[in-house]
């Protein structure tokens, strides 16, 4: 996970983290990658507006990193 200049946690993450996702990640993984904020990731697609492909199984939501990756513009 990338530092800010203050030492804390920055928002977004790393070309290199986005490159070694899985096939599928959760929402929560899907929003730290956008700069999306945790209310704001959930209310998008729950209202089928999120900016990429996201599943529904069961009660959990799982990001595709290929259309994410493509989204973020680094599609292999």
């Amino acid at each position: 996970m990338r530092e800010n200049e203050a030492g804390g946690r920055a928002k977004g993450m790393s070309r290199e983290e986005l490159l070694e996702l899985p096939v599928a990640v959760d929402l929560e993984t899907g929003n730290r990658a956008l700069g999306l904020g945790r209310s704001k990731g959930y209310e998008l697609a729950k209202r089928d507006q999120y900016p990429c492909k996201v599943l529904r199984l069961g009660n959990a939501y799982r990001v595709v990193t290929a259309d994410l990756l493509a989204l973020l513009g680094l599609a292999a």
